[in-house]
């Protein structure tokens, strides 16, 4: 018998030193929880304004401890909220995912602490989604000068109307075009970060020759409004 408890006891020991000592997973009393929050990026909004709601229905997943890969994931209620139980003591990662226009997914994380039965609220996750987010604006303004069929001048304003390009440098086409309102005042959504031209057309002289003109804009950020800081000046004739 006393051989068989001192087994025992070098067991037990050697549990305590090695793998019997578990780390961060199931199987504990810890309990982790938050909230998830939807940021919505809109199209057709000229002011890049967003729109937060509780994020029903999301995929929230945990990292145990310096894993590579989820261990578990839940689904979010109707009031954005999710719980974790059964957790042991040890640091743990959550995430839920954002989704750009492309369709890309990115995780927004947050890593928290849990003590031996603890419950942890973890900070609030905002994850974006919509056809705007990821992306910038360019804002110009267009002016004309009106001329009538000898060259003279009729009056100048705003090219209400008019149409506007926007073309990547290096590419060989335009990848958006608009017409400036009735401000001369244009604007090209869903613009990635890179370098631009932005041209639109002008009559040469009397005879109609066209011409092209032109003014570069760099996009360095995404989220962004990006404004060509002089207005493009053109001739048009009625």
């Amino acid at each position: 018998m006393k051989r068989i408890l001192t087994i025992i006891g070098i067991i037990a020991a050697f549990c305590a030193l090695s793998s019997c000592n578990r780390g961060e997973g199931t199987g504990g009393r810890g309990i982790i929880e938050g909230t998830v929050y939807m940021v919505l990026h809109p199209d057709d909004n000229y002011n890049l304004e967003t729109d937060t709601v509780l994020a029903a229905k999301e995929d929230v997943f945990i990292v145990y401890g310096n894993e590579n890969f989820y261990g578990d994931d839940v689904e979010t209620d109707h009031t954005g909220h999710y719980v974790f139980n059964y957790l042991r003591p040890g640091n743990y990662t959550v995430y839920a995912y954002s989704t750009l226009a492309s369709g890309e997914r990115i995780a927004v994380p947050q890593t928290v602490t849990v003590g031996k039965g603890e419950n942890v609220t973890v900070p609030d996750i905002y994850i974006h989604e919509g056809k705007a987010y990821g992306t910038s604006m360019v804002k110009g303004q267009v002016y004309a000068t009106y001329i009538d069929k000898n060259g003279n001048v009729l009056s100048t304003g705003p090219a209400y109307g008019h149409r506007m390009y926007l073309q990547r440098v290096g590419e060989a086409y335009p990848c958006d075009d608009v017409r400036a309102g009735i401000d001369g005042i244009f604007m090209f959504q869903k613009v990635t970060p890179g370098d631009y031209l932005v041209f639109t057309t002008s009559i040469y002289n009397e005879d109609e020759i066209p011409l092209i003109v032109q003014k570069t804009v760099s996009v360095t950020e995404p989220d962004a409004i990006f404004e060509i800081p002089d207005r493009f000046e053109i001739n048009i004739k009625p």
